[in-house]
């Protein structure tokens, strides 16, 4: 029997990502691994709160951390985003036929436009 674990898979990895602070940290980790007072910096937050942020993408395992010395380096671990952006995917044919239908329904209704007369210029 496997084991549910909410903190990974897409489950984590939405979960994760629906806070903007978090969003906002794994777009700056797409430059780079940053120490987690440089990914603090920015955020009108405690040191504390940043990192409670981070461990929650930890937790979905879309950030690794490692400690050198006194400094925690944290790096953008791809593979959950992979995995959820791949089920995403798999919607785009369903959702652009839904819309492509939209699109042929509301042009059908559309009435015809009609011509006005042409205007004389300069007046």
């Amino acid at each position: 029997m496997v084991e549910y674990q909410p903190d990974r898979g897409l489950d984590g990895a939405y979960g994760a990502l629906a806070h903007p602070v978090r969003r906002a940290l794994i777009g700056r980790l797409r430059s780079g691994d940053a120490r987690v007072t440089d990914l603090a910096a920015p955020f009108d937050l405690s040191l504390n709160a940043v990192s409670k942020h981070v461990l929650a993408l930890e937790r979905a395992g879309l950030v690794r951390r490692t400690v050198v010395g006194r400094e925690h380096w944290l790096a953008l671990e791809p593979a959950p985003l992979r995995e959820a952006a791949g089920w995403l995917e798999d919607y785009r044919t369903f959702w652009e036929q839904r819309l492509d239908s939209l699109e042929s329904f509301l042009l059908q209704r559309r009435p015809a436009r009609r011509r006005r007369p042409a205007r004389p210029r300069g007046r």
